[in-house]
């Protein structure tokens, strides 16, 4: 283990960091799947000359590379071989095919495309595809017409990175598109590596030995946080995982003998949904970090598991640490974010850019304190870059509310969700959350309606998946809500639907659901004469 001090602004980019693992921990392993183990002075050796490699296909300081491939260490070398160049790495997701990776790869502008064969394939279905960049396949599968990886690696190696800055853009990571047409965040190193340096490091304490298991998607800013880069800092092995598997997840952790992971929290559900096992408590792993992770879960999981479950925190792609539990002056509930790291002056604020009063919701506004904490914009869009912006603050889209005892920081939903009801901010998220309580419901997304009587008021809608052959009346879905929930969260409008709108990556397009708004098939409490149990 080499944990890097990073307090010097010159070294804080990765090309500089990997350097420094090679010459003071060369021989220690970095990246390491079923087929490969890979040194950090083997990652340098190899990024100089895939670096090379790029630099005869005319990739140069400011140019973008497109990767579109599953998890390998591949992917990893590739971003740092860009970043050696000054150019900068776009992850696509490989859920995204069609329409969706059509558009996204017109709009990163890229020179070179990086696949692998499955994803080659999906590419070469679009129209002259090779206008999105000249091709590279990462394996010696059947790829025709492709450049190959290995190819590049025979390449001249570069002598030195090029000089770059740590406020500088490195990569640029497509917004999930729910609120409505995404957007390319222009991340620099400093963004990463606060992140790391004052949040994933710090809460997962690595000690010599320690090994981090990374199965989420690689084109995911968290997997990079708390896996990949926070390997890098720390002169610790990673695993990259091709893919998650629930059935096979402990046999892989023992295998590699993984001692840290981090997973979303529906991967624990699934994990705790296997069947139990004598040796369920004899795992390697011992620190996981589960975002969110159910309430109900976390005391079994960590018992059945014999592991200790992390808080974690608030961060995304614009900035990648808002806040966390590592500054708290006592026990929070784990579901609190905590408090905000001192680079950022964060405040809960109205529409009209006014702070609420502690104990209610407002929008998180950040005003960085020190250089380069958040990113540098979004990618051609300064448009969609100033309206993200108030005077020196920016605006996540995340409402949040204050506890007025502890000052520690509760999420309450996305801003484009609150449903503003009778004086009230009603959390989208926690009326799903009762809804789908309900056993014949399948799925559910709640939104808001603008009110016809009541400007800037909301009415709610919850549009309901049922399962497959049931059959459900309103009012009794509504009977359900009243006698689990507040009286508001019964809703005003409810339709049931075949599906809902979800981005490739698996998220509710809300934002289709309130163009849509009332529909011919939708049941309107009051003209249904649902009187609503107080």
């Amino acid at each position: 283990m080499n944990r890097l001090n990073l307090t010097d602004t010159a070294g804080r980019t990765f090309p500089s960091i990997l350097r420094r693992q090679a010459e003071e921990n060369g021989d220690t392993v970095f990246l390491v799947n079923d087929y490969q183990s890979i040194t950090f002075a083997e990652a340098d050796e190899l990024t100089d000359r895939l670096a090379g490699g790029l630099r005869a296909l005319g990739v140069r300081a400011g140019d973008r590379i497109a990767l579109y491939l599953g998890n390998c260490p591949e992917f990893v070398l590739v971003t740092l071989a860009a970043n050696k160049l000054g150019a900068i790495w776009v992850p696509i997701s490989t859920d995204y095919r069609g329409e969706w990776l059509h558009d996204t790869l017109e709009r990163s502008r890229c020179r070179v495309l990086v696949a692998d064969p499955e994803r080659a394939a999906r590419l070469e279905e679009l129209e002259d595809f090779k206008r999105y960049g000249t091709p590279v396949c990462v394996d010696e599968g059947n790829a025709p017409g492709w450049l190959r990886y290995v190819d590049l690696l025979r390449s001249v190696p570069i002598a030195e990175p090029v000089k770059h800055e740590y406020g500088d853009t490195c990569a640029i990571l497509w917004t999930s598109g729910t609120t409505g047409r995404s957007k390319g965040v222009m991340q620099n190193y400093n963004g990463w590596i606060r992140a790391i340096d004052q949040g994933a490091s710090l809460m997962f304490d690595s000690e010599e030995g320690d090994i981090i298991y990374c199965a989420l998607p690689l084109f995911n800013t968290g997997a990079w946080i708390t896996s990949v880069y926070r390997a890098l800092i720390e002169g610790i092995p990673c695993v990259i995982e091709a893919r998650f598997s629930a059935r096979e997840f402990w046999s892989r952790i023992a295998k590699f003998r993984a001692t840290q992971t981090f997973l979303i929290g529906a991967m624990s559900v699934f994990l705790w949904e296997q069947p139990k096992s004598r040796d369920d408590a004899k795992t390697t792993l011992s620190k996981a970090m589960i975002v969110p992770c159910p309430p109900d879960l976390r005391d079994p999981f960590e018992q059945r598991f014999r592991l200790k479950i992390l808080t974690s925190g608030l961060g995304m792609s614009e900035c990648q640490l808002i806040a966390n539990q590592l500054g708290s002056r006592g026990k929070l509930p784990p579901h609190s974010l905590g408090y905000p790291p001192p680079d950022i002056d964060l405040r809960l604020c109205n529409d009209y850019g006014y702070e609420v009063p502690d104990g209610e919701p407002g929008e998180i506004c950040i005003r960085p304190l020190a250089p380069h904490v958040l990113f540098n914009g979004y990618f051609d869009n300064p448009e969609a870059t100033a309206m993200a912006f108030r005077d020196d603050f920016f605006l996540t889209g995340d409402m949040a509310r204050r506890d007025p005892d502890t000052g520690a920081l509760y999420f309450v939903d996305r801003k484009k969700d609150v449903v503003r009801f009778a004086g009230r901010n009603i959390s989208s998220l926690e009326v799903e959350g009762v809804v789908r309580n309900h056993p014949l419901v399948q799925d559910v997304a709640a939104y808001g309606i603008p009110s016809a009587e009541v400007e800037s008021e909301d009415e709610l809608k919850i549009d309901v998946v049922l399962k497959s052959g049931e059959e459900l009346p309103p009012e009794q879905l509504c009977d359900y809500i009243a006698e689990s929930a507040p009286h508001y969260f019964v809703p005003r409008y409810l339709e049931y639907m075949f599906k809902l709108p979800y981005t490739p990556t698996n998220k509710v397009q809300k934002f289709k659901l309130r163009e849509r708004g009332v529909t011919p098939t939708t049941w309107d409490r009051i003209e249904a004469g649902y009187q609503v149990k107080r």
